[in-house]
């Protein structure tokens, strides 16, 4: 019975201890956290896609605190809650929501199955950085799309999906956040986050470059039919110096781009894509050659005045 009594009490008094020990632990090396992070959090969507750039909502409020306190929320923006989310989290914070200019992920891949023939059958694990690792994909372009549709898994907003006719990704602008999940699980970096575009007579109206492959022209050609060749055309009829070619490669800079459409027609390879309908360039109308009676009457006293010459010469010979 002793024994039972001192086991008891030791095992209290240990308990004591670690109590106390605890306690002053959790006061010595507490961490504050802003109540106003749990207030922000609790009005973002709670997707934690990533796509703000934060580890997760939570991480994202943190750093919305951090900018009001520095005075701005400039260059904060959640994906999925977009402008009704910032104003709310702006309000708790006590600020005005900056605007924002809506993005999509847009696919720069035109390599469907039949502008990018098959010469090879990949047989391993349906993973498009497993194929990119291993053996390079199905076709000749070790920079197009792959097929197997990492991105698809990736999204969690049902945005995007693969063309079965194509083999190609396509995405909804409609249910698409922007968050960017797509772009990060593409091996190959063919999906950008670019901006919706311009609006023109309530048309988000934008226009890209379908394409990643930085081979020459001769070897791209040959690997895909609609391949970019670097000719230079787009960027000769831009007229706001938006499209550079480097690395064998157009771009047009979505910042000043204003969706014109000259680069569109003026690509041999159709490679430029738009998300409105181009018109077609108006036909080159040739001016015909007015001839005048005056103008008659001098070529035919031009050809009498060389004749003579030509037949005094004949004489001399």
């Amino acid at each position: 019975m002793n024994l039972i009594l001192v086991a008891v009490i030791a095992l209290g008094a240990i308990g004591l201890i670690a109590a106390v020990v605890l306690y002053v632990a959790s006061k010595k090396f507490a961490v504050f956290e802003d109540p106003r992070i749990a207030q922000v959090a609790s009005v973002l969507p709670q997707a934690n896609c990533g796509g703000c750039g934060f580890p997760g909502c939570s991480g994202f409020a943190g750093a919305c605190v951090k900018a009001a306190d520095a005075g701005s929320l400039e260059g904060k923006l959640c994906p999925v809650g977009g402008a009704p989310v910032m104003e709310k989290v702006a309000a708790i914070l006590g600020l005005e929501a900056v605007a924002s200019e809506p993005m999509l992920a847009v696919v720069r891949c035109n390599g469907s199955c039949e502008n990018r023939p098959r010469v090879v059958q990949y047989d391993g694990a349906i993973s498009c950085r497993v194929a990119h690792s291993t053996s390079g994909g199905e076709t000749l372009c070790s920079y197009g799309c792959l097929g197997c549709g990492d991105c698809v898994k990736a999204c969690k907003f049902d945005a995007i999906r693969m063309n079965p006719e194509t083999g190609l990704p396509e995405v909804d602008a409609e249910k698409c956040t922007a968050c960017g999940a797509c772009a990060k699980a593409c091996p190959r970096s063919i999906i950008e986050i670019r901006p919706k575009g311009r609006i023109v007579k309530g048309e988000a109206r934008r226009i890209w470059v379908g394409c990643v492959n930085k081979d020459k022209g001769a070897i791209a050609g040959k690997a895909c039919a609609v391949s970019c060749i670097a000719c230079g055309k787009c960027q000769k009829v831009c007229k706001k110096d938006a499209i550079t070619i480097e690395n064998n490669l157009a771009y047009i800079d979505p910042t000043k781009c204003i969706a014109c459409g000259l680069c569109f027609n003026e690509c041999p390879k159709h490679v430029i894509h738009a998300s409105f309908s181009v018109p077609a360039p108006k036909p080159k109308v040739v001016k015909p050659v007015e001839t005048t009676v005056a103008s008659v009457d001098a070529s035919q006293k031009s050809v009498a005045k060389e004749v003579p010459t030509v037949e005094k010469q004949q004489q001399q010979q």
